[in-house]
């Protein structure tokens, strides 16, 4: 009797409908395409080091300040980090600053390597919904494989809705936002420090404080 129940029990799950796994994408950071400068420094984007809970593409989700969760049939088509840094590279590159802006390798030679931690990239309810990106960047030169530079981000963006798409869209502004105003201090702080404005020395203290987006 307890292995034809068994076998129904079985026979029940096999046939039950199965949700189907929703992917969304977040479009890259673009601001109008810039000639690259002949003259000007290569730029290695190094990975984007995430969390071990942002590794499996499922959208995150933060209640109050000690709920978390995840979406199991909402995801991304590709981990945040790597979304990142696609779009630092496209927004680097399109500032027509540098030379050349590529992803880092064992093989690419360059200037300077830009390589960061992303901590959060989440929906956040508390109470109201929004997105939260919180991350730290930093550029090292390469020839002297010192830090020059270090910055941490963070932004929140309100949500319109309470539908999953419209968390993603709320994502898809923090993303641009926090990409555009990170290539702009790394745009700006290297301009300087290439006229002998600022001190590589003194980027340490410059920025000791997070940057608040839209604050």
């Amino acid at each position: 009797m307890r292995t034809l129940v068994a076998l129904f029990l079985l026979l029940l799950t096999n046939c039950a409908p199965t949700r189907p796994v929703h992917y969304y994408t977040l479009t890259p950071a673009a601001p109008p395409a810039n000639q690259p400068k002949p003259d000007g420094p290569i730029i290695l984007v190094g990975a984007i080091v995430t969390p071990e809970s942002l590794q499996d593409a499922r959208i995150r989700y933060r209640t109050g300040a000690n709920e978390t969760g995840s979406y199991e049939y909402h995801r991304w088509e590709e981990r945040p980090g790597a979304m990142f840094r696609l779009s630092l590279v496209r927004a680097l590159r399109a500032s027509g600053k540098y030379r050349r802006v590529m992803e880092s390798s064992s093989s690419a030679v360059g200037d300077y390597l830009l390589r960061g931690k992303l901590y959060e990239f989440a929906e956040v309810d508390n109470p109201a919904i929004q997105t939260k990106i919180s991350l730290h960047l930093e550029l090292i030169e390469t020839k002297t494989n010192h830090s020059i530079w270090d910055h941490p981000f963070e932004h929140e963006e309100p949500a319109a809705g309470k539908d999953i798409k419209d968390v993603v869209a709320s994502m898809d502004r923090n993303l641009q936002q926090v990409v555009t105003t990170a290539a702009a201090e790394i745009d700006r702080f290297l301009s300087s420090r290439g006229a002998g404005t600022l001190p590589a020395a003194a980027s340490q203290a410059a920025f000791s404080e997070p940057y608040r987006i839209g604050y």
